[in-house]
Parts: C-alpha cells; structure tokens; sequence
C-alpha cells in the first residue's frame, strides 16, 4: 500500500452528495486525492473532487471497477453494493467501514440484533416480513413500523398507534420499535482509527422538523447534566468498539423521560449531527474521519464555542432551480457560517445546505439561529 502522502496515494468515495464534499474540503488540508463515484453528474462533490466518475454505487460492476485502484474506499452513503467492496477487501483495497459492518447498518433488523446481542440499550422491537404480521402484534402498539432496508431522512418510518393504522403499513421486512417516551435527542460522533484509538465528541442535541422528519436545528452543547453526557458518550464509545468499526460512527440516542439512554439508530459516515464541528470544535468530524482510515492519531474532539447548527431545507411549494434569499444578510452577523452544497435544484424540505452559528453563549447563538431561520430563505427562481 502506497503511503498517504504520496501523489501515487488515492481514496475512493461512494456517493457525492454534500457529506462527501465537505470531506473534499477537509483533504485538501492534507493534500491528499479524491476520486468520487456518484450517480448525478451535477452532485455536489463533482465540482471539486479531484476525479469525479458517474456510475450506479449499487452496482457490482461499477463499485469493482471504481475500487480496484483505489488505496482506501470510504462511503458517505450506506446504499452501496456491499459484495463488490467485500471483493476489493479480498484483493487488498483497505474499505473503511469494513464491508460486513455496512451489510448490518443497511438493515435496521441486523442493528437492533446486533444491540441485542452485546448489550447496547435501545427499544424493544420485534421484526416482520410483511403486512400481514401487523395484525397479529396488534398487542405490541403502540410502535414504529421501519422497513429494515431503504430508509432514510424519515423515510420508510411509520407510526402505529391503532390498529387502524396498519392500512398504511409497509408490506416489507421491517423492525417494530416500541414507542419511547422521550424527553430530548441525542446525538455522539465518535471514531475509530485503524489503529484502534477511539475519541467521541461532545454530546448534541437534535430538534426535529415534525413535518419533514428532519433535523432543523442542532444545539452543541446537549442540555443535559454530566451525567448523561458522560454515559452517552461511554455507550458510543462501546458500540464502535464492539463493531470494531474504522472511521466515524453516528450514534444517535433517546434520552427518556425516566433517565435512560437507548441506541435508536446508528450511521457509519459523517452524519447531519456533526456538521458544526468544522468550526465549533477543534477537528471536524470529516477531518476526523479522514484521520481514523489513514491510521493516523485521531484530533482533539474539544467544543472551541458553544453552536447552533440550522439545516437550510427547500420551502414548501417551490420545486425548480435554486435560488437563495436573505443571504447577504445573514452573512453580515457575527459569528454565522453558511454552507451551501451546491444543488442545482430545490425542492420541498431539500437539505440544500446548513448554517452553523458559533457564540460563547449558546442563547445568544439560538437567538441568532433562530433570525437567520427567519431570513435565508430556499426557493425556486419560478415557483411551482
């Protein structure tokens, strides 16, 4: 294997959207080449990788061909063809995360088995095949039916509260999740290096958009007491351990009414929940991740200042291309990050970029979040 600060040195990304060019923007602080694989010609990484390739990632043919060159293969996405990497990994390719631990994360059965198994809290859950089961674990409701694969940004999630509710249930392989009753969402970003060192970062804490069901706003620090910082931290820091898991691992967590904590999903990649670290903490979570499948010493994971992190989403009613209101004035605020991920095209609820808002209060911080969610608006240049 060729060592990383060698020109001759390549890392391959599966996917392109906005994760892998933030992770693009931290390499080349370390000079190190890029090479993208993302089936959109216009993905958000394909301005600025160093080669970018257009091709399925669920594709044997296409993900083998992709990797076979490269030194190391990372994902920023989970939807990707597994037996492809897992034949790189036999023919040399160091793929971080390990092959066999994507297969897990892309079903949401395998991860609450494996929870099960090595004694990481979550809730209790059963798994069906199909529709037809709902009827008979209408004793388990309420619950959350999830579909065990496919699933993301609060798609392929439903509530059932009633037995009425199973008309609109999935007919797939899904995991029943008992309803939680929960007083706040969690989030740690923890990593792991080749080499085995682990570091987790500060503690978040993630409030919803109920319609979308999508991370609006990120408050960092958590307002919780040292306690539950330190035991949230000490369960991710077990789970990527017992997953032996390289690179960055999402852990995002209930803290319930009662006191617990409990594992609801995890993600293997830089995640939604970390994106304030590039300038609230001394290493980011995409420079971290770079760090951890090189096999170099992890960062240091300490906040710099309290933040907020606001996901800019596409509004209501607006389909088409992009076009940004309000952005010179937000970015005449002190202390206000923009990040704009370079989607040509918007759409309802979109993640078309986020802003960080860094302060030495986090109520001052709010306050601000909380202008600019009322200013930079996201809309279509002509309105659907």
């Amino acid at each position: 294997m060729v060592h990383f600060y060698s020109k001759n040195f390549k890392i391959g990304i599966l996917g392109g959207g906005q994760l892998g060019r933030m992770f693009i923007q931290e390499a080349i602080n370390f000079d190190v080449e890029i090479h993208i694989l993302d089936p959109d010609i216009s993905a958000p990484s394909s301005k600025i990788a160093h080669h970018f390739f257009q091709g399925d990632i669920r594709d044997f043919e296409t993900v083998y061909a992709f990797g076979k060159d490269k030194d190391v293969v990372t994902i920023e996405i989970e939807h990707v063809n597994v037996d492809a990497l897992e034949k790189l990994q036999t023919e040399g390719v160091k793929i971080y995360p390990q092959p066999e631990l994507i297969r897990m994360v892309q079903d949401k059965g395998l991860q609450k088995e494996f929870y099960s198994k090595h004694n990481i809290p979550t809730a209790d859950f059963r798994l069906i095949t199909d529709s037809q089961q709902l009827n008979s674990n209408s004793d388990y409701l309420p619950f959350v039916q999830k579909l065990r694969k496919g699933g993301y940004d609060g798609k392929g999630v439903q509530a059932m509260r009633i037995s009425e509710d199973f008309a609109k249930g999935f007919d797939s392989p899904s995991v029943l999740e008992k309803f939680v009753d929960f007083e706040k969402e969690l989030a740690v970003i923890v990593a792991r290096s080749s080499n085995g060192e682990i570091k987790s970062f500060p503690v978040v804490e993630l409030v919803f958009n109920d319609e979308a069901n999508l991370v609006e706003y990120l408050f960092a620090p958590a307002n919780v007491t040292k306690e539950i910082e330190k035991k949230s931290q000490e369960i991710a820091r077990n789970l990527i351990e017992k997953m032996q898991l390289v690179g960055v691992l999402a852990v995002e967590l209930f803290l319930t009414k009662s006191g617990e904590i409990l594992v609801n999903e995890i993600a293997p990649r830089p995640h939604n929940s970390g994106h304030q670290t590039i300038e609230a903490n001394f290493t980011s979570q995409y420079e971290q991740h770079l760090r951890a499948i090189l096999g170099l010493p992890l960062g240091s994971t300490e906040s710099i200042l309290p933040a907020v992190m606001l996901n800019l989403l596409g509004e209501k009613g607006h389909t088409g291309k992009v076009k940004y209101i309000g952005f010179e004035e937000i970015i005449s605020i002190e202390g206000v990050y923009p990040h704009i991920y370079g989607k040509e095209t918007t759409k309802p609820f979109r993640k078309m970029g986020h802003v960080t808002i860094i302060n030495s209060s986090l109520e001052e911080a709010m306050r601000v979040a909380k202008k600019v969610k009322d200013t930079l608006k996201v809309v279509a240049e002509n309105r659907d």
